[in-house]
């Protein structure tokens, strides 16, 4: 077994695989399809990307036969430790030294603007499946990058005007100190007021906090109704453990988990986040052909598959679908026929993907039930209502890509 190292990351040098997994098959052919995969391996993001990403596509790749244009496809991981440069160097070194046809992945916002930072340098695409950011498809979006799973628009659309309608119409927000985080909370403060709410106030916590009790302190005087979390990963699970310390929501107030994913409420156990709401493109219980697909997963990660992981392979799935229709790797080829291509998988269909690169799949808000209410082991939520995808992400008149002309 050969461990990922920081050094190596730092180093901007491909990675090992950490788990041993099946080998992919091998073709015919001189060079190897390379697919690069900058990720979180180590901090707060780890669990709901981490490795299961890299098995996620290690499916579409099998299930893809294995092998493109005759050639066999290897794929690279490396630990981007949430930060820019170290996402955008590993980019930049695996294109130049490594050949990497490909990027996915991305990890936090912030390293994921790196890594788009190098695809768009480099002409290679993008697969955004990590970061959230709608600035993505917007002021920083790229002809080589395509958005999937998610972003903050869709999911501070689809639960911040919910909620507000649903009578929270006061809030204070507790929010991820970068990127993300301040996108989330934009676009949130955007659908509350527009459902005629109003916020109270907002603080704003380093990436990584272990303790949020003076945080959630500010919130509870503040006596809004709901206390927003835009924030992910453990910094959520810390929050809402913390706030169930603090009696939050005994005190009357609603938490909204702007961004939770099973794999959360995994960790957190489903006991402490009954009656939590959060916006989802993917869960993975929905319908015979995930339920199919993620113990395919589970059999490899023991853990359930959680939006990320699904979206890894439904990008990759397609990617490679783009590659194989027009013969080549080349990102001015690949990517228009990506976009000229309906998404289709075990939980997209016929999806759209936006000149922007936004792929719109449909949104589904999502309540955590109660222990008693579950009939199988994960199964954790019921379904409360659905959102295309024309109507759950920001239209493309407003994100004001550059590349688009309007």
């Amino acid at each position: 077994m050969v461990k990922l190292t920081r050094r190596t990351a730092l180093a901007g040098m491909a990675a090992a695989p950490v788990l041993a997994m099946p080998a992919i098959v091998q073709a015919a052919g001189s060079k190897t399809i390379k697919i690069g995969l900058v990720s979180d391996l180590s901090g707060p993001y780890r669990d709901v990307g981490g490795i299961g990403n890299k098995v996620a596509v290690e499916m579409a790749i099998a299930d893809f036969g294995g092998s493109v244009l005759g050639r066999k496809i290897e794929i690279l991981q490396g630990d981007c430790l949430n930060k820019p440069d170290v996402a955008a160097g590993l980019a930049r070194r695996w294109i130049d030294t490594d050949h990497v046809d490909v990027l996915a992945d991305g990890a936090a916002s912030s390293s994921g603007l790196g890594v788009q930072q190098i695809s768009r340098e480099k002409k290679v695409p993008y697969l955004i499946t990590g970061p959230a950011s709608s600035d993505f498809t917007g002021k920083f979006c790229s002809p080589y990058s395509t958005h999937w799973a998610y972003d903050t628009y869709a999911l501070a659309h689809v639960t911040g005007g919910a909620m507000t309608k649903a009578g929270g119409n006061t809030w204070y927000f507790i929010t991820a100190d970068y990127a993300f985080g301040y996108a989330l909370e934009r676009d949130t403060i955007t659908a509350v007021e527009a459902a005629g709410g109003k916020v109270l106030g907002k603080v704003r916590a380093p990436l990584g906090t272990p303790d949020f009790s003076s945080f959630l302190v500010q919130a509870r005087a503040s006596k809004a109704k709901v206390v927003g979390l835009a924030n992910a990963g453990t910094d959520t699970q810390n929050c809402i453990k913390q706030a169930a310390e603090f009696g939050i929501t005994q005190g009357g107030q609603k938490l909204a988990t702007l961004l939770i994913q099973i794999t959360d409420i995994n960790s957190l156990g489903q006991k402490i986040c009954q009656g939590l709401t959060f916006t989802d493109s993917f869960y993975w219980a929905m319908t015979p052909k995930t339920i199919a697909w993620s113990k395919r997963y589970m059999a490899k990660m023991k853990t359930p598959p959680g939006l990320l992981h699904a979206g890894n392979y439904a990008a990759t799935l397609h990617w490679l679908q783009a590659v194989k229709a027009v013969g080549t790797t080349e990102g001015d080829k690949v990517v228009p026929q990506m976009k000229a291509t309906l998404v289709n998988d075990f939980y997209n269909h016929n999806v759209k993907i936006r000149e922007d690169g936004r792929v719109l799949h449909e949104m589904y808000l999502w309540e955590v039930k109660p222990v008693a209410e579950a009939k199988f082991k994960y199964d954790f939520c019921k379904n409360i209502a659905s959102v295309p995808g024309d109507q759950a992400y920001r239209p493309m008149s407003e994100g004001h890509c550059p590349f688009i002309k309007a």
